[in-house]
């Protein structure tokens, strides 16, 4: 080999070596970079030194800081800082923590309405039955725009709640967005004491007859602290008439308390059978809830109804009862809230209301943002939808146009028909084989949602 070629080869070893250790001080430099700005984020003091420097300069330089305490600029951020996590997550003032807690209790002075944040607009999730909201004609997926003049596009929900309820008696109105047609309706409503009865037969009462084929029906309109009794009752009464099959009718539930959901499941279980879970940022600190005891119920063949004003809790119920074949769920595809929020107290009343976990149902499917989707899909159109909610208030038929209320009439509830069908198909499956139900149901209902799947989409 020359002496020429040597020095060549030399060089471009050289150069090699000088590229790699240039791209190893250029990478270098980078993570260096990447590293301090990462430290910089997560630096606690430096960043609260900035926000007391921000807080200072409001109070100094802003046109009417003298007006302004600490306390309303620090709340204020909190609430800022607080919303921009989730629509769930909230700073609550000691008013809105009270008012929070009356969520449960049973009664308050309101319009009777559900609401929730979906796709950053105030929604309708579902209307209370009976209330001023119902009776007005407001529907799940209704976009309220307006309270009282004022625009809800920044408001939260809490603030959203406390305009929306007041003294008994009192008058609100709304302004209200229907995605389906585009129009704009302002409706003036009367605040009335709102009770929140949660378990109804077929025709909105208590008394559950049977329908044909002995075939009960029940109604979940929440999961409230009296849901539980409720629903023993009504399942007591079904029983003493000798239910053969369950239809348990969850369509437009917007959810509760998680124990209520957990109790109507166990209703239908074996004792320590997993209900759902609930996982964190830690998924080692998995939580899981299963039933206490052994249900009474085991042996009764169930259909749950759901649509998309179905949420949370009704997620919760309508997704156990699925994953352990305890029931085939008919419907439309569920809304998707299926996060948990933590209440944390705080000095003087306050509290947060923090997002911390998530729900997953017995085989750990999420359903947060997901929902779940019914065995058999039953589409409604939005004109069915809103008749069959319609039918569903008492003598809400009767103030519709004549013309109006013989269409309104005329809508069949084709998921209620097909959750009959099949419970009667299941009924005389036990009935011909004298199998009894306590180890077929579920295998015929199964057999019976493959077969029927198809043709329910329609």
């Amino acid at each position: 080999m020359s002496k020429t070629t040597r020095h060549m080869q030399k060089r471009i070893g050289n150069a090699i070596l000088l590229g790699a250790l240039a791209l190893n001080l250029i990478y270098g430099a980078q993570y260096y970079l990447r590293s301090a700005e990462s430290a910089e984020k997560n630096d606690v003091y430096l960043n609260l030194r900035l926000f007391s420097q921000v807080l200072e300069r409001v109070r100094q330089d802003y046109v009417d800081g003298d007006k302004l305490t600490y306390q309303e600029l620090i709340r204020a951020a909190l609430k800022g800082m607080l919303n921009s996590l989730d629509p769930h997550s909230e700073f609550l003032e000691p008013e809105k923590y009270d008012e929070l807690k009356k969520d449960t209790e049973g009664s308050f002075g309101g319009v009777g309405i559900q609401i929730g944040l979906r796709n950053e607009f105030l929604t309708v999730i579902a209307p209370i039955e009976d209330t001023p909201a119902s009776q007005a004609g407001i529907l799940p997926g209704d976009r309220i725009v307006k309270i009282d003049g004022n625009s809800t596009e920044k408001m939260s929900l809490t603030e959203a709640v406390k305009r929306l309820r007041g003294k008994p008696g009192t008058e609100v109105t709304i302004t209200v967005l229907r995605p389906s047609s585009g129009a704009i309706k302002d409706y003036k409503l009367v605040r009335a004491d709102i009770n929140l009865p949660s378990v109804k037969d077929i025709n909105g009462k208590r008394e559950f007859p049977l329908s044909d084929g002995q075939i009960g029906y029940i109604r979940l309109t929440q999961f409230s602290e009296r849901t539980d009794a409720e629903l023993d009752e009504a399942l007591d009464r079904l029983t003493r008439q000798g239910a053969k099959g369950l239809i348990l009718d969850l369509r437009d539930n917007p959810g509760g308390l998680l124990d209520q959901a957990a109790k109507v499941c166990e209703k239908f279980l074996p004792a320590k059978t997993l209900i759902v879970s609930t996982e964190g940022r830690d998924p080692s600190e998995r939580r899981e809830y299963r039933s206490r005891s052994r249900g009474k119920h085991l042996d009764l063949p169930m259909v749950v109804l759901v649509n998309e004003g179905s949420a949370s809790a009704s997620e919760i119920v309508a997704g156990c009862l699925q994953d352990l074949k305890r029931a085939v769920v008919v419907g439309e595809q569920t809304f998707g809230k299926g996060s948990v929020q933590s209440i944390i107290t705080l000095q003087d009343g306050a509290a947060l209301r923090l997002t911390t976990a998530k729900y997953y149902t017995p085989s750990h499917r999420v359903i947060h943002e997901q929902g779940i989707t019914p065995d058999i899909v039953v589409p409604l159109t939005t004109e069915e939808a809103e008749a069959l909610f319609i039918k569903r208030i008492p003598g809400a038929v009767e103030t519709l146009n004549p013309e109006r209320q013989e269409k309104v009439r005329q809508i069949r509830d084709i998921q209620l028909e097909r959750a009959n069908d099949l419970l009667k198909g299941i009924t005389l499956y036990t009935d011909r084989t004298g199998s009894g139900t306590k180890s077929k149901p579920e295998n015929v209902a199964a057999r019976r949602t493959n077969e029927e799947a198809k043709p329910a989409l329609r």
